[in-house]
């Protein structure tokens, strides 16, 4: 018999680091779903990439079978949730997917900016929360002030925060008891029409794509015709089941129960997360709520370093977006850098990821060009265009005003730290600052900048000025009004593309000055002279010069008339102009990835 109430749907949120997935690992081996010969840290992150990072790129889902201390078997719906900014669609979905969250803190660090934003998506979608105050045996632990800032910053009652330390097993056997006795049971009707939300998917290159699902109401069992209702397409269903960390197969799924859907799914790319599954015969009478596509922020251009790899890139980013249905990309070709691919993203954090991908799990080699955000132009004859890659930049005669994508940025800091990042920020175009004082010693700061700054290189120095202790979020809140200008980099007179960057008028000199520096150092010297220029439009505005290689001409005069040197400097003059004339500077690889990479501060 499928009893409802046995059932409790549940998801872990944190800020970054604060032992999401060591608590994860902990009440998978009390559920003892896995034996100690098999069993892993961070055993929910399956990739490689998330081991080494100590970061969850992926939510996972796992069932747990737990007898309670009074005597019934529950089975406990764990989804476990990325922690990074740039996966907030992903965590929304999977917390809509849940009736309660465990919201992990650490007793060393305490509240941080992430922790505060995933207690308003918690609180959205009005779920129960538990605070679970983590690494209590740490020599930095002080309990008393967490739970002040428990209390202080997001507002529960320190007296519910339960304590315990993941790393060694203490306290976990209480939120397993906690978690039955708060959390309520998942609500639905099974005898309604199915409807249920995709919270995930992911590729099997045997099954094709494996439908991560919770069910709201009716059920679905293999047999049936289902229907996706944002794009309306039908597929049969070949086989249901619940994770048990490996796949386990079932009759049917019901109302309220978490568990996977396989229906002969062709790519990932059918399948949007947040969508609403539901019978084809009987649909339900409206999706479920909250779904929207997930929408690229940063884009940038990615060539293979030789370009004869260029068939591998295209198959590596076709298998790439089997299993990141997030990821988008188009063709795209430079003069300098031959074919490649235009490549958007959800954030900087992304980026990096599907770049450290590529490279290792496809062994590419691969150049990426600066990251860009998507800008605006408003063109005097009313047409709106939007453009995320310098190359289609309009006509600057033709363009009337631009607009950038601008963030809220929330910031969680020591006060000791504010005068540097108040002029970080300030440095970065932030305005309309707004402070709170939560604690004492302790400030969060919100600021408004463009999003084109923070993905230059604002994370880094964030971190280094406030020496590890900042914590930092932000969430897109409009376009506004901005003097950008197109910055091109000449190199012997000649525009290399690859360098083309969208920058704010204020930063185009220094911005310019760096990459002409950086290539200075990077560009071999010929027989002549070499300029490299930064420019808008015909106004150069930044220069550095490659001088050349000189054979001494005058070595054979010793003595006698000033005039012979003198001609014979005049004639290596002429013949070094004319070699500039016809001489053509190839720009070496190292070059690109040189001024590619961002300023260190």
């Amino acid at each position: 018999m499928h009893d409802v109430g046995l059932i409790r749907n549940f998801s872990i949120i944190a800020h970054i680091d604060h032992g999401k997935s060591t608590l994860a690992d902990r009440l998978i081996q009390l559920a003892g779903i896995v034996d100690e010969r098999t069993f892993q840290d961070q055993i929910l992150d399956n990739m490689e990439i998330e081991r080494e990072r100590g970061i969850t790129i992926k939510s996972q889902a796992v069932a747990l079978p737990y007898v309670a201390a009074d005597g019934r078997s529950y089975t406990l719906n764990l989804i476990d949730t990325p922690g990074h900014v740039d996966f907030s669609y992903e965590v929304s979905r999977a917390l809509a997917s849940c009736e309660g969250v465990l919201l992990v803190i650490d007793a060393a660090q305490g509240v941080q900016a992430q922790t505060v934003a995933n207690l308003y998506l918690a609180l959205e979608h009005d779920l129960t929360i538990i605070p679970v105050i983590n690494k209590i045996d740490l020599p930095a632990a002080d309990i008393p002030k967490v739970k002040g800032q428990i209390a202080a910053e997001l507002g529960l009652d320190p007296e519910e925060a339960l304590l315990c330390s993941a790393k060694e097993g203490t306290g976990v056997e209480a939120v397993m008891e906690e978690i039955v006795r708060r959390i309520p049971p998942p609500g639905g009707d099974e005898n309604k029409p199915l409807a249920a939300l995709i919270f995930d998917a992911q590729y099997d290159s045997y099954r094709g794509t494996v439908i991560h699902v919770r069910l709201f109401d009716g059920t679905v069992a293999a047999g049936d015709v289902i229907r996706l209702f944002s794009t309306g397409a039908t597929y049969r269903v070949e086989e249901v089941g619940h994770f048990l960390l490996h796949r386990q197969k079932r009759e049917a799924l019901r109302a309220g129960e978490v568990g996977y859907v396989i229906a002969g799914i062709k790519t990932i790319a059918d399948v949007r997360t947040g969508d609403t599954i539901t019978h084809d015969e009987r649909p339900c009478p409206r999706p479920l709520a909250g779904f929207r596509e997930s929408k690229p922020v940063v884009f940038a251009s990615i060539y293979p370093i030789a370009a004869d790899d260029y068939e591998d890139l295209a198959a590596a980013l076709e298998k790439y977006k089997l299993n990141d249905a997030s990821f988008v990309y188009e063709k795209d070709s430079s003069a300098a850098l031959g074919h490649g691919f235009r490549c958007g993203f959800l954030g900087l954090l992304h980026l990096e990821v599907v770049q450290e991908r590529l490279e290792r799990e496809y062994d590419l080699g691969i150049i990426l060009t600066p990251p860009s955000v998507r800008y605006r132009f408003l063109l005097k004859s009313g047409e709106v265009v939007e453009v995320d890659n310098p190359a289609r930049y309009p006509d600057p005669a033709a363009i009337d005003h631009a607009e950038e994508p601008y963030i809220r940025a929330v910031m969680i800091l020591p006060d000791r730290y504010l005068g540097a990042v108040m002029k970080l920020c300030r440095d970065k175009r932030g305005e309309n600052p707004h402070l709170h004082y939560p604690s004492p010693g302790r400030v969060e700061m919100t600021f408004e900048m463009p999003l084109a700054e923070v993905i230059y290189d604002f994370y880094d120095r964030f971190k280094s000025v406030t020496q590890g202790y900042g914590s930092f979020d932000y969430e897109l809140i409009d376009y506004r009004p901005s003097r950008l200008v197109l910055l091109d980099i000449l190199v012997n007179g000649e525009r290399v593309d690859a360098l083309s960057q969208i920058v704010h008028r204020d930063q185009a000199r220094p911005r310019g000055l760096t990459a002409c520096e950086r290539l200075q150092e990077e560009i071999p010297r010929q027989m002549f002279k070499i300029a490299i220029q930064a420019a808008i439009g015909s106004e150069i505005i930044a220069r550095t010069t490659i001088s050349p290689f000189r054979k001494d001409v005058t070595a054979k005069c010793y003595g006698g008339d000033i005039t012979r040197k003198r001609k014979l400097l005049e004639k290596q003059k002429k013949g070094k102009k004319r070699m500039k004339m016809i001489g053509s500077v190839s720009i070496p690889q190292s070059a690109f990835l040189a001024v590619l990479k961002s300023d260190s501060p």
